[in-house]
């Protein structure tokens, strides 16, 4: 597999807070699943609020799952209202679930931003540190990005498929939901795909080690082609920030199980073994 990306994916807290105290021109936005109630009570001073279903995701069609990409026209106005520029330094960082945050970084990536990086253990981490909150909401920015959609790979449904046969497609989702129930239709896996669940990959709220990070995937670092999905797309963005940080690209199934699911004809399998793709 190729690099991910080549500017680092991750930021620290001091660093961030360093870019703040020297003034170095920096968009911080601050990614909440469905609401931003928590933002207008403390934020990251200049933080823009972000609501990952408002701002980050398309409009949803019986058969695109529950987070479709965006429409680029309009996250690139997005983007220009929060102050984003073709050559932005984006930090990203969330409350308590990174995979909120990471879904933003990815998007971001996705869209050309290349400066977009994920904030190390989220706002408890700029907490930790002495880092004050604000309640100013910034006005809109006019930033200037053109975005350039398909700049990080994505998977159709057929593409999952097919790395599930030839190459390695790794199930973010909890155990339970990757299990699934015998008894119950729909439930259970993508035939061939690995369970490797997101959240292994934080200990503390915090990305491990890239060294932690290599044991945990290293079944599937033979240089075949690595694929990631969850349940809507979220989750398994942290599977791709983590692999980013050793160099390795992975492939997002954005639709995930909530897209391969609207089509009866695709093939479930239960329990706790990958199974074969039918032929």
């Amino acid at each position: 597999m190729g690099v991910a990306v080549t500017q680092a994916v991750v930021i620290s807290a001091g660093q961030l807070m360093a870019r703040v105290r020297d003034g170095a021109e920096t968009v911080v936005l601050e990614v909440g699943r469905d609401s931003d109630a928590e933002y207008l009570e403390g934020h990251v001073p200049g933080a823009h609020a972000v609501v990952l279903g408002r701002d980050l995701f398309g409009r949803r069609t019986d058969a695109s799952g529950n987070g479709p990409l965006p429409d680029p026209a309009e996250l690139q106005e997005r983007l220009r209202g929060w102050g984003v520029d073709h050559d932005s330094t984006v930090v990203v960082y969330s409350r308590e679930n990174p995979a909120v945050a990471t879904r933003a970084w990815w998007t971001l990536r996705w869209a050309g931003v290349t400066g977009a990086h994920y904030l190390e253990g989220g706002l408890q981490a700029w907490e930790e540190i002495g880092g004050a909150l604000d309640t100013v909401v910034p006005t809109p920015g006019e930033g200037s990005v053109v975005v350039r959609a398909g700049s990080l790979p994505v998977l159709s449904p057929e593409e999952a498929a097919r790395i599930a046969v030839s190459g390695h497609l790794l199930d973010a989702r909890g155990t339970a939901a990757y299990l699934g129930d015998p008894q119950l239709p729909r439930v259970g896996h993508i035939p061939g795909a690995h369970s490797v669940p997101g959240s292994g990959n934080f200990a503390d709220g915090r990305l491990l080690e890239a060294e932690s990070l290599r044991d945990l995937y290293s079944a599937y670092l033979d240089g075949r082609e690595i694929g990631a999905y969850c349940g809507s797309g979220v989750s398994a963005t942290t599977t791709v920030l983590a692999l980013a940080q050793l160099g390795i690209e992975v492939a997002l199934f954005p639709g995930s199980w909530s897209q391969w699911i609207t089509d009866p004809s695709r093939p479930s399998t239960t329990g706790d073994r990958p199974g074969v793709y039918p032929s």
